[in-house]
């Protein structure tokens, strides 16, 4: 099975396009009981590729190449909302992004009120 460095690149980069999207971070929403919750993921991705071309003194000339890709997948915890509350309930110690989102109902009702007072 030939084939070139350019045609695996192109492959793996159209499998990262495929999976790595905003659905794949943020999830579906699904309801438990008067909760509505989000799961929020985080998403790693990497490359790896090489190749040579050579003289083998026991097969004459030699060529390889070879290519891979991996992600990798953390839940972080859920948004979730119950009437007009929002909170994110965190899978891990408030560190990084978990921080960063249990800051994201507090912005938000920030947000709303100075646009309240703007409409006053």
């Amino acid at each position: 099975m030939e084939m070139n460095f350019e045609t695996m690149l192109q492959q793996l980069t159209e499998f990262i396009q495929k999976e790595a999207k905003t659905e794949t971070v943020v999830g579906d929403e699904f309801k438990l009981g008067e909760f509505v919750c989000v799961p929020v993921i985080r998403l790693g991705v990497g490359f790896g590729s090489g190749g040579g071309i050579g003289t083998s003194t026991k097969t004459g000339k030699g060529e390889g190449g070879g290519a891979g890709a991996g992600m990798g997948i953390d839940p972080i915890g859920f948004l979730v909302t119950k009437g007009d509350q929002i909170s994110f309930v965190s899978t891990h110690q408030n560190k990084g992004l978990a921080a960063v989102f249990e800051k994201v109902p507090e912005l938000i009702e920030k947000m709303m009120a100075g646009k309240a007072k703007d409409k006053k």
